[in-house]
């Protein structure tokens, strides 16, 4: 964990990364107040989440190599050979049965988690439950089909109990040395002070929001992608404010895709149960937010698009190449449209699609009516065959869009004669994922051009119940659902 970073009134121990960084805002053209610091492009604090992982995956061989070895050193000592592998192999079988089993039960009890990773009494002790449930079921299997014999009691026992040894010790090495590296804790957390009661947590990022320039402006898209800038990374920030700014806050952190927390003297005052309190300054907090998938749901969305992405963009390639010159002859402009678009967190980035339009329209104000004179003839194909999408599986791989998630919105969209945000406050909650190329609003048939509040309101439900109710199969369904309604009557 990084180490505590005060950036309160007065301080300006930014990291120094950001110096280079301009501000999306003076981009757009709206003017930053020169006293404000740039924002930090990639966070205040290096993402711990990829380290994490390689932890994880560190102790998960570490277990391999310590089962097998302890098994087979076990062997050697108790047949006192090293030559003859016939009877070595009687003692391993029990090693190449029960390592399967241990993987799934470890995988699942936390023994791989982000507490073990700091603590290892708790690591140790889940490693060691998942080493018993695995040895319990190996002899269970083994008693039902009748091959106990095959088994070497007590190359069995002395294995096990040299694999809980060796993996406890690993875990204490480990733990020491993630203490050193990233202090108690595996997590960035940030405080962010906002008017509300001062909270010192050790450990933790320490923010002055007005200071930097830091809003829930739920109306300026701009400023959350500023705002978005300084949470990135964090796994999680506890919002200091004013009772008046609680709800706005809680808003922006439901769009942030991680775990937030919203200060609230009164729970530390009843002594409520269910919100987090820190008693050494006296202030409770209200969980308003969580991260909307954990480690291995992200981790398997992510391979997953990836995967996909990679494969149709190689298969596609003669497709694109050939609309890429469609368009080009047509009228000798660019192939590409690159539009800035909402996306995770709030935070901006450019989407590319196929241009199919002679004007441009940078902020998406005015949507493609039916015979909307600005598309080309070639736009026309691709937009209603939704060719003109195949471009963002670029943006895919690069991390992002996913296949399947609730379509970006550009900043100028609007519903009737109001902005998307304005509709309905819950908007930005959809901000929590990745969007995607395709969603659940769109396999139900929300689609086009949103002319009425009413369509928006029908989108937004379906993001939120998409997002709630996420798993890897549901993105496999919808993909296949789109295949259906590629082509539609609404792609102007």
């Amino acid at each position: 964990m990084v180490e505590q970073l005060s950036l309160l009134a007065g301080e300006r121990e930014v990291d120094d990364t950001a110096a280079d960084i301009a501000d999306p805002c003076e981009e757009s053209g709206t003017s930053v107040s020169p006293m404000l610091p740039p924002a930090p492009l990639n966070g205040l604090s290096p993402s711990l989440e990829r380290k994490r992982l390689q932890a994880y995956l560190a102790l998960l061989v570490g277990d391999v190599a310590i089962l097998l070895a302890a098994f087979y050193t076990v062997s050697i000592l108790y047949f006192g050979t090293l030559s003859n592998w016939a009877m070595l192999e009687g003692g391993m079988i029990s090693a190449y049965v029960i390592l399967p089993l241990y993987l799934t039960v470890a995988l699942y009890n936390g023994t791989y988690s982000r507490r073990s990773l700091t603590e290892w009494q708790t690591s140790a002790f889940r490693a060691a439950t998942a080493l018993v449930i695995a040895a319990a079921l190996v002899n269970l299997l083994a008693f039902f089909a009748k091959s106990n014999a095959e088994f070497s009691r007590m190359v069995f026992a002395l294995g096990l109990a040299s694999t809980a040894v060796l993996m406890t010790a690993m875990r204490i090495a480990v733990s020491r040395a993630l203490i050193r590296k990233w202090g108690p804790t595996s997590l960035n957390k940030m405080v962010l002070l906002a008017g509300g009661p001062k909270l010192n947590l050790p450990h933790a990022l320490h923010v002055n929001a007005s200071e930097h320039g830091l809003e829930p402006a739920l109306d300026d898209p701009r400023a959350l992608d500023r705002l978005s800038k300084y949470l990135r990374n964090m796994d999680e920030v506890i919002v200091s404010c004013r009772s008046e700014d609680r709800a706005a806050w809680a808003q922006v952190l439901k769009g942030s895709g991680i775990h937030g927390e919203v200060t609230h003297q009164l729970p530390h005052e009843i002594g409520a149960i269910g919100v987090v309190h820190y008693d050494a300054a006296g202030v409770s907090a209200l969980k308003v937010s969580s991260g909307q998938l954990g480690i291995r749901a992200r981790v398997a969305k992510r391979l997953f698009d990836a995967t996909v992405s990679g494969l149709v963009l190689l298969i596609a390639a003669p497709l694109m190449l050939a609309v890429a010159l469609l368009i080009k002859l047509e009228d000798g402009g660019p192939v590409f449209f690159v539009q800035k678009r909402v996306g995770r967190g709030n935070r901006f980035f450019a989407i590319l699609k196929f241009r199919s339009m002679r004007e441009s329209d940078d902020n998406g104000a005015q949507s493609t009516s039916l015979e909307d004179d600005r598309v080309t003839r070639i736009g026309r194909f691709i937009r209603r065959t939704s060719i003109d999408e195949l471009p963002q599986l670029i943006n895919v791989l690069k991390g992002d869009m996913s296949l399947v998630g609730p379509r970006p919105h550009a900043l100028g969209s609007k519903a009737g004669s109001k902005l998307f945000w304005e509709v309905d406050r819950n908007y930005w909650q959809r901000h929590g994922l990745r969007p995607g190329i395709t969603g659940l609003a769109q396999v139900r048939g929300h689609r086009g051009a949103t002319d009425t509040e009413t369509q928006l309101s029908n989108r937004l439900l379906a993001d939120l119940e998409y997002m709630q109710r996420w798993s890897l199969w549901q993105d496999i369904a919808i993909l296949a659902a789109t295949l259906r309604v590629i082509t539609h009557e609404r792609a102007f």
